[in-house]
């Protein structure tokens, strides 16, 4: 069987679209009859020079502007598309459904008792609007008070980060508190969480925050890390795959209705790690254990950075979250351990050292009170997965 040639026009500089990229990898492993041809991509780019001399039997694209969709066309090979911006109509496409990613965060925000939301957009993509728009009436439906954003497109020609950036910070002066906010990807929620470090707002306790694609570097190099809504990329870009090697054995495809896949769920980080507290002393207290319970700080601590005696602080602590102050210490601590057990290869030794325990063994015994298991067992079955 002649292995056929396929050309993919998908940007590698977002996790989203390296999900894309890795659905469609899985497809080729299983099938072993394509010889694919992909080249370093930024989103919004110019038609690379290749294009135009390509000669191929089929293209998986995100479709993002009216260059690339001309020179496409004129390929006149069939071609599949991942982008919501539909440059090309009466092509097949394939994307994420935004109204059960915009249900996961409302559904997340409530869930921790938020009434007041809110959503932060970018005008340049037409997905974001679609998520905002679903975001308002799933929130309105589950009787929370809507608030709404929308910055300059990132790709427009007059956008300017620090103009964009102070807008954030303007509108944020304004909401009620706490509030939750959702971004309409990672990149967004990165930028409202900087609006939030530059206010001192306490994240999350006064301000919550949630971002789309779990993009992993982005998630993770945010302060304090960044929840986020998970789509589906990989089955996505798979069933894009599925679509194109039907039309290139010449069936027809129905372009009307796009094929979506559904969202796996929300990675909970410490930017939602919470419940909407309308109380600001004990937001603080909240806001300084997370930043330094790992440094093996005690309720004394706390108490020397708020204006509550001891007594308030216990009773309005349990009264808010029915846990006491020393209670949240150790489960932040044991949260911290579970992610440097699940995610890196630091010994025993180092993670205890890193979440200020002064010997192997007391973490050992903290982390086997809180989980039940110790922190080997937790490594070995994180592993399995």
């Amino acid at each position: 069987m002649r292995r056929q040639s396929v050309a993919l026009l998908i940007e590698t500089s977002n996790g989203y679209c390296r999900g894309l990229l890795e659905g469609v990898i899985a497809y080729t492993k299983e099938h072993g009859n394509w010889s694919v041809h992909l080249t370093e991509q930024e989103r919004g780019a110019s038609p690379p020079a290749w294009l135009s001399k390509w000669e191929g039997d089929g293209i998986i694209a995100r479709i993002e502007t009216d260059g690339i969709a001309r020179q496409l066309q004129a390929l006149r090979v069939p071609i599949v598309d991942l982008s919501a911006a539909r440059y090309i109509k009466g092509v097949p496409w394939a994307d994420t459904e935004d109204r059960a990613i915009a249900k996961l965060a409302v559904d997340h925000f409530v869930e921790r008792g938020f009434r007041q939301v809110a959503y932060c957009g970018d005008a340049g993509f037409e997905w974001s609007r679609k998520r905002g728009d679903h975001f308002q009436r799933l929130a309105e439906a589950a009787g929370c008070e809507v608030h709404q954003f929308e910055s300059v497109g990132r790709y427009d020609a007059s956008y300017d980060i620090n103009v964009e950036q102070s807008k954030i910070v303007r509108w944020l002066k304004k909401l009620p508190r706490p509030v939750a906010i959702m971004g309409c990807y990672d990149f967004k929620a990165q930028q409202v969480l900087d609006a939030c470090r530059h206010l001192e707002i306490a994240v999350p306790a006064e301000v919550a925050v949630i971002g789309v694609d779990d993009d992993r570097l982005i998630c993770e190099l945010c302060e304090p890390s960044l929840s986020s809504v998970m789509p589906d990329t990989r089955r996505t870009g798979y069933e894009a795959a599925v679509l194109l090697s039907r039309m290139m054995s010449g069936e027809h495809v129905a372009t009307e209705q796009p094929m979506l896949t559904q969202p796996l769920g929300v990675k909970v980080r410490e930017s939602t790690d919470t419940l909407a507290i309308d109380d600001k002393e004990i937001a603080n207290a909240l806001q300084y254990i997370r930043r330094n319970a790992t440094a093996n700080i005690r309720v004394a601590d706390v108490l020397h950075n708020i204006e509550l005696s001891r007594r308030a602080l216990e009773h309005r602590f349990k009264k808010l979250l029915g846990r006491t102050p020393h209670e949240e210490i150790q489960r932040v601590r044991v949260n911290r351990i579970k992610v440097l057990l699940s995610e890196t290869d630091l010994t025993i030794h180092q993670i205890a050292n890193r979440t200020g325990f002064e010997y192997d063994e007391y973490m050992t015994a903290a982390f086997k009170r809180e989980t039940g298991i110790t922190p080997t067992q937790f490594r070995d079955s994180s592993s399995s997965l």
